[in-house]
């Protein structure tokens, strides 16, 4: 396994980043099966670990615990996220210092730990003054709960912004940056993933295999079927709906790059994670598995590379920058900048 330097940290972490929302509720509700998954990951050289308080409403996190006892705890990079609603009350979400300092500590008991190494706001709030967001999160570093943190999703101004905010108010600066990324997903290419480089800032990117759309599943000919959680298919509604212009042009995409990787002489999901992993600003792709299989063939893409040929080929199908589908860079849920109200209505 490839180990890389967590932007200028320190730390270094796998290529690979071993994903766990898949625990739980969401996905694999075998807590023991579970538990042998992050195993194996261990074993394989993954040193990476990423979760967060709202993965299967906690129990995500609970599963990790579980996992990591005795000494693997001091051998693996732990990260998780809070902020995302977590439940009705409208107090119990976001970024402000009431919350985090809550939601820090619910996540401490639940991964059964004394410290986080990577502590992430799932979504930079527009609602909390982000002095106050990096005020805490600076004052739990200081206190050894966690060691560093970062954030998901964020817009490269955000980062820009929580950059010179740390610096004029003498606060702890964002370390890494997670955001979507993929061969159909690509729209950090154009500002967030230079902007993480100029700040020296580690990325760990999410759903390289966008959704299940580059497991190889998805050709055309066969029938396009979401998730198998219930909880899954709640949470993304649409997502799969074939009828849909948009996740046609992803079909259109998918099955091209799925000719491209059977030409290349490897596998779909060997061709998109070795493409996150190639851009220089990456520092590791989540990957997250349901089961072992998953894992194992996640774990496959470890020391693939792609010829400058197959980049080029790639290029023609999803451009440089560009994004298929616009919902998948995930702004609906962060920046809210494209919607209505915030642009002429």
């Amino acid at each position: 396994m490839d180990y890389r330097p967590l932007g200028r940290t320190g730390v270094s972490v796998s290529r690979l980043c071993l994903g766990a929302m898949m625990f739980g509720a969401f996905g694999n509700s075998d807590h023991d099966d579970s538990v042998k998954i992050i195993h194996r990951a261990l074993d394989a050289g993954i040193n990476f670990i990423d979760t967060a308080d709202v993965y299967s409403g906690g129990e995500s996190e609970q599963i990790v615990g579980k996992a990591l006892t005795g000494s693997l705890r001091d051998d693996v990079v732990l990260a998780t996220k809070a902020g995302l609603p977590s439940g009705d009350d409208p107090n119990r979400r976001g970024t402000s210092r009431r919350w985090i300092t809550k939601a820090v500590d619910d996540s401490l008991r639940r991964l059964g730990t004394d410290w986080i190494d990577l502590y992430q706001v799932h979504r930079l709030d527009p609602a909390v003054d982000i002095d106050e967001t990096l005020g805490v999160l600076s004052d739990l570093v200081h206190a050894g709960k966690i060691r560093m943190f970062g954030a998901s999703t964020a817009a490269a101004s955000e980062i820009v912004e929580a950059h010179w905010t740390a610096e004029r108010r003498g606060r702890e600066r964002l370390r890494t940056e997670q955001p979507p990324y993929s061969l159909l997903t690509r729209a950090v290419e154009y500002d967030v993933l230079p902007t993480c480089r100029r700040y020296g800032m580690g990325v760990l990117t999410y759903s390289p295999l966008a959704g299940g759309w580059l497991t190889g599943r998805y050709r055309k000919g066969r029938d396009v079927a979401g998730p198998g959680s219930v909880a899954r298919q709640q949470r993304f509604p649409g997502a799969y709906d074939a009828t849909s212009p948009a996740n046609a042009a992803k079909l259109d995409a998918a099955d091209a790059l799925g000719a491209l990787a059977d030409e290349a002489g490897m596998t779909l999901v060997q061709m998109a994670i070795a493409f996150v992993t190639r851009h220089p600003a990456v520092t590791s792709a989540i990957v997250g598995p349901r089961t072992m299989d998953h894992l194992d063939s996640y774990l496959t893409a470890d020391g693939v590379d792609l010829s400058d040929d197959v980049l080029d080929r790639i290029d023609e199908i999803v451009p440089p920058g560009h994004t298929v589908n616009i919902a998948d860079n995930m702004w609906n849920t962060s920046t809210r900048t494209l919607d209505a109200a915030f642009r002429r209505r």
